[in-house]
């Protein structure tokens, strides 16, 4: 005889923090959408009976559907419930949903998706850093370079210094809307554990003839390059670290594809 269907409250635990009682469902009822446990389509239960489920009030409850609706996960309608909506539609910038994407990301799939956007973005704004090359600029670039050098024997100093260097080309671009979507993505990427991974033994070497190569490309002006080097960079990085047991995606003409 076949099973009744479990309400999708099954899947919400029953208790929460004490504080903070509307973050905390957000939190959880977002868990839960992003890792596939409430599926698209899938109906939230009513309000009375998840509100009294959460031990919050009714109105919370209304607070935290309303910011569900707003990150794109949900859509509430009249007569009908609150529905779960396609990962077409989610706001993965949003901090709390790129949060719970990469933090519930076992195949490490966000994280390679999230280093094609990266590159993309990073490849073009290096480019433009080459096209309208600066003195002030490329010498902001060449001191971050040169504190990079200066912090290979201090393994989080340079971290720090290669994030600068990164940041620092990104508002040298110009490009505010790629700026501010990249920052995004580099932020939040930077401190999940998987993003990074290990680092082999010539890592920070590797990286700063990488960045280099970037450099000398924006001292010549010469746009291809720059956007190559910058492009060939995240790509290697990521997959010179990316933990062992996750077979990367297959990136095809990622390193050798052209500047249209």
């Amino acid at each position: 005889m076949p099973t009744e269907p479990q309400p999708a409250t099954r899947l919400i635990p029953r208790r929460l923090p004490a504080g903070r009682l509307g973050v905390a469902v957000v939190s959880e009822l977002v868990d839960l959408i992003v890792t596939g446990q409430l599926k698209e389509g899938e109906l939230l239960p009513p309000e009375g009976p998840l509100s009294e489920h959460f031990g919050v009030s009714r109105t919370v409850l209304r607070e935290s559907v309303k910011r569900l609706e707003e990150k794109g996960l949900v859509i509430v309608s009249q007569g009908r419930g609150t529905q779960v909506r396609a990962p077409g539609y989610w706001n993965m910038l949003d901090p709390v949903v790129l949060s719970a994407l990469i933090d519930n990301d076992e195949t490490l799939g966000v994280l390679d998706e999230l280093t094609i956007v990266r590159a993309s973005l990073e490849s073009a704004m290096a480019g433009a850093v080459a096209g309208s090359r600066s003195a002030d600029g490329l010498r902001r670039l060449e001191n971050a370079l040169t504190t990079m050098r200066e912090s290979q024997s201090e393994a989080d100093s340079f971290r720090q210094a290669d994030v600068v260097f990164h940041y620092a080309l990104m508002e040298i671009s110009g490009n505010r809307l790629a700026e501010n979507i990249a920052k995004h993505l580099y932020k939040r990427a930077t401190e999940s554990s998987r993003y990074q991974g290990i680092d082999p033994p010539d890592a920070f070497t590797l990286t700063l003839k990488e960045h280099a190569a970037i450099v000398d490309a924006i001292s010549r002006k010469d746009v291809a390059a720059a956007q190559k080097a910058m492009h060939d960079h995240i790509h290697i990085s990521w997959e010179r670290r990316r933990l062992p047991d996750h077979a990367p995606r297959a990136r095809g003409r990622a390193l050798n594809q052209k500047s249209e």
